[in-house]
């Protein structure tokens, strides 16, 4: 069982000093809870072991499918493969941060992974920031969290420089190098994300720049910015998916970009990898006795109530549970539902008193840095809500 404690919401309009506008959902319930979970410190590096543990055994299955060139089976579009490849190939290709999405954890149920949120930042701000807001605003020991995700990600900006060694090497290694920031305009919670991420990498010590996506210049010599000023290093919080069937043109002069070496794109383009939810079929093959996956496959499995997911979609969309006889328990729609799709034993979600369901959410950057939740039902949909916690 989830418990709870309740504290006093921060108002809306002090959210909104924080960067935090998207706080109330469309059916006008506020978007945060006025609870935190309470999670004991051994809970807490149960969680940090299993997202380490876990993240290894995408790299090791990240190589096994580029060695047996199994893009199509995790629906890769085919116009990113090189991309993906050169990536892979150059440490220089630093993976920034992730999100691992889990089951269990609490109250003694084991921890089972759901998905892997490679590229796609959603809930960092909630996380980084306004769990420890929450805390603050309560009067409670702001240490009291599993949370450094701000240090960790701007430590893994520094990492784009010092790769494996010591972080503390930056300064002594570091050439100026400028990073670009980008997100789609008029969209506030991506633009929040983006400059969040920008001021870790401020905090990092490199030069930054912003520019809304439709602004941004690009040929085979490199990325600039609506001045014309070039750089190194370009993020841009727009899903490689999308980008490989919406923006062709801009996918082929990204691989020549990648492949002359004239820039770096964050994050990579082989975390696309990581982020199809097919990768899971296959940790499940090369994986079979971890404790960490639940069974999955890309065909139907026999005799065990399952969930149908495209292997790419977000916020629950597309997705089925579907049980044992085979009849729909559960479905969502959206707009995800030409992808590929994969199947995965279903597990119940720990639940508080009052039935509701919660999943973690574990940062990756480098290692596994903090912990935030979220709070629904069997399907996690975009009506769910941002749970902190605090370590009792």
């Amino acid at each position: 069982m989830i418990t709870t404690q309740q504290v006093n919401a921060i108002d809306d309009a002090k959210l909104e000093e924080l960067g935090f506008t998207w706080h109330t959902d469309s059916d006008g319930t506020k978007y945060v809870s006025d609870e935190l979970v309470q999670l004991t410190q051994e809970e807490a590096e149960a969680y940090y072991e299993a997202a380490n543990t876990i993240y290894d055994m995408y790299v090791e299955a990240a190589e096994y499918v580029i060695d047996n060139k199994l893009f199509f089976e995790l629906g890769i579009p085919f116009n990113l493969i090189e991309m993906i490849k050169k990536s892979w190939e150059n440490d220089v290709h630093w993976h920034i941060y992730g999100r691992f999405d889990l089951s269990g954890g609490i109250d003694g149920k084991d921890i089972k992974l759901i998905e892997f949120n490679a590229d796609t930042p959603t809930a960092l701000f909630e996380t980084a920031l306004l769990q420890w807001a929450i805390l603050k605003h309560n009067n409670m020991d702001e240490e009291k969290q599993f949370n450094n995700v701000y240090e960790a990600i701007s430590n893994n900006f520094k990492r784009l420089i010092t790769l494996f060694d010591d972080t503390d090497k930056f300064n002594e290694l570091y050439d100026g190098w400028k990073i670009l920031f980008s997100s789609v305009a008029g969209n506030d919670e991506e633009e929040a994300t983006t400059k969040l991420l920008q001021q870790m990498a401020d905090d990092a010590g490199f030069v930054t720049g912003f520019e809304f996506l439709e602004n941004v210049h690009f040929d085979d010599n490199g990325i600039y910015d609506a001045d014309e000023n070039a750089y190194e290093y370009w993020f841009k919080l727009y899903p490689w998916e999308d980008m490989a069937t919406d923006e062709p043109e801009l996918t082929t002069t990204l691989t020549h970009i990648i492949q002359n070496q004239k820039a770096i794109v964050l994050n990579p383009a082989y975390t696309l990898l990581f982020q199809s939810k097919g990768m899971m079929a296959i940790l499940h093959e090369l994986f079979p006795d971890s404790p960490y996956l639940l069974k999955t496959s890309f065909e139907p499995l026999e005799g065990i109530k399952q969930v149908q997911k495209p292997v790419f979609g977000r916020e629950g969309a597309n997705t089925k549970i579907i049980e044992i006889d085979g009849t729909i328990n559960t479905e969502t729609d959206g707009p995800y539902d030409n992808y590929k799709k994969v199947y995965q034993e279903f597990v119940e979600f720990p639940q508080d008193v009052h039935g509701a369901k919660y999943q973690a959410g574990v940062f990756f950057a480098y290692e596994a840095c903090g912990v935030g939740f979220r709070k629904g039902g069997n399907i996690l949909d975009n009506m769910s809500k941002f749970v902190g916690h605090v370590l009792i």
